[in-house]
């Protein structure tokens, strides 16, 4: 009778978290700075894209809001 064991039980705890952050800093402890500078970056470019893309869909729908108002109103008056 043997007992196996899988490789995997599920996360990792608190001590196998401490020693993935352990060997990620000291493989890359130079460059994360430069790391999250750059992810900051990106984020707020992105959260600036999806502002700029909102107006600009509220401008869009203004606009053909405004243009199917005064084309109905420029029908009814010919027809008038």
């Amino acid at each position: 009778m043997s007992t196996h064991l899988p490789l995997a039980f599920g996360m990792p705890g608190p001590f196998e978290m401490t020693i993935i952050l352990v060997v990620v800093v000291l493989l890359f402890g130079r460059r994360l700075p430069g790391v999250a500078r750059s992810v900051g970056r990106s984020v707020n470019e992105f959260k600036g894209g999806l502002k700029e893309g909102a107006e600009s869909a509220k401008d869009t729908t203004t606009t053909e809001l405004t243009d199917s108002s005064s084309s109905e109103r420029s029908k009814s008056s010919q027809t008038s």
